[in-house]
């Protein structure tokens, strides 16, 4: 069996894409891959429709070659981070262009399993959310979301101590004129949230095997 990662992520070695890796590396006993999106072209969806004919997108970008690894993957940990309350546009992208294995009746994607990754600098759950409902629109499983905080760019883009429409502001003690590195998240610091996709990394590896899902 193979497992998919996939770290929606424009910043590489990042919050999103660590955790996308900490759950890969807990599957045992089956094959991993990792893509990341950052530097792809990936169109939106043109609602042209065609690639309702053979379930073949017809727009040339690094979705080609992304194709035969999605179709070939038993599993998909899908990452994004928090963009706006949603996640972000690289991600989008690539879930636009999934349209293209859902025609009549493909099942190229259908029945997989998966799980779901949000970071956020305030709301990490907001893109797990949005991963969620796209695995239910295509038939996919997911057996799992793990969430954690991440850096917002505020905190390194030189302008976070005084920006008052800024991430990092609100968060300031009064009188405090720097950004510590205490302040700033990073999955290091979330020893419960790398405990949780070992775990969820373990049942995904239980579950290819043929382990029957827990009683709920």
């Amino acid at each position: 069996m193979r497992v998919l990662g996939i770290s929606g992520s424009p910043r590489r070695g990042q919050t999103t894409e660590r955790l996308v890796q900490r759950v890969l590396g807990a599957i045992k006993g089956h094959e991993t891959e990792f893509v990341s999106l950052a530097g792809l072209n990936i169109k939106p969806c043109g609602a042209c429709l065609g690639c309702t004919g053979d379930n073949t997108c017809v727009l040339t970008d690094d979705m080609e070659a992304l194709r035969p690894l999605l179709e070939r993957a038993d599993a998909y940990v899908i990452g994004a981070p928090n963009y706006f309350s949603m996640l972000n546009a690289q991600m989008h992208a690539l879930m636009e262009r999934w349209f293209q294995f859902r025609h009549r009746g493909g099942e190229a994607v259908r029945g997989k399993l998966g799980v779901a990754i949000g970071v956020g600098g305030s709301d990490p759950n907001a893109p797990a959310v949005n991963i969620e409902t796209f695995f239910r629109y295509n038939g996919i499983e997911c057996i799992g979301r793990v969430t954690a905080m991440g850096a917002n760019p505020c905190y390194v883009c030189g302008h976070g101590i005084t920006c008052r429409d800024g991430a990092v502001f609100a968060r300031l003690a009064p009188g405090q004129t720097e950004i510590t590195d205490e302040m700033v998240p990073d999955l290091s610091k979330q020893p419960e949230v790398i405990a949780r996709a070992l775990r969820i990394g373990q049942l995904l590896s239980q579950r290819l095997s043929g382990a029957s899902p827990p009683a709920t």
